[in-house]
C-alpha cells in the first residue's frame, strides 16, 4: 500500500498544491489519490495542473458531461478509485441515478461493440473517416 502524504507531514511543495487543490475545490479534503501522489512531489504538481486545466477551465463541455465522460473511461480501464471519485463529482453536478444508468448502458454497448468491431477487423467505411480539423 502506498504511503498517504497528510498535509501535516508534507514538504512545503506538496503543501503548495494541496493548498491550491483546497482553494480550486472550495474545500479542505485532499483526497488519497493526491496524498498518494505526494510521494513523487513532481508528479503530484503535473497531474494537478493536467486536470485543473482539463476538468475545471471553461470549455464547450459542461462540467457534468466531462465527469460522465470520466466515469466512462474509468470504467473501461477498470480504475475503482476514478470511478468512485467521478461518481461523487458528476452526483454533486447533478447526475442521478437514472442518468447514471443511461451512462452505464452506453458504456457496455460501446465496449460490446469496440471488441465485436476489432475483433472482426472491420474496415471504416470511407465516409466516417475523419478529414483533419480545420483551424480557424
Amino acid at each position: 500500500m502506498t504511503n498517504l502524504i497528510e498535509y501535516e507531514d508534507a514538504s512545503d511543495e506538496v503543501r503548495a498544491v494541496y493548498d491550491d487543490i483546497r482553494t480550486t475545490r472550495q474545500t479542505d479534503y485532499i483526497n488519497n489519490f493526491w496524498k498518494a501522489l505526494a510521494n513523487h512531489p513532481p508528479t503530484l504538481r503535473r497531474t494537478w495542473e493536467t486536470l485543473k486545466e482539463v476538468m475545471g477551465s471553461p470549455g464547450e463541455i459542461d462540467p457534468l458531461v466531462r465527469e460522465l465522460i470520466y466515469i466512462a473511461v474509468s470504467v473501461t480501464n477498470g480504475c475503482e478509485y476514478c470511478i468512485a471519485s467521478h461518481t461523487a463529482a458528476a452526483r454533486a453536478k447533478g447526475m442521478n441515478d437514472e442518468i447514471f444508468g443511461e451512462l452505464m448502458a452506453i458504456v457496455g454497448a460501446a465496449n460490446m461493440t469496440n471488441r465485436l468491431a476489432n475483433g472482426y477487423r472491420i474496415p471504416v467505411d470511407d465516409l466516417y473517416k475523419l478529414s483533419p480539423v480545420a483551424h480557424s
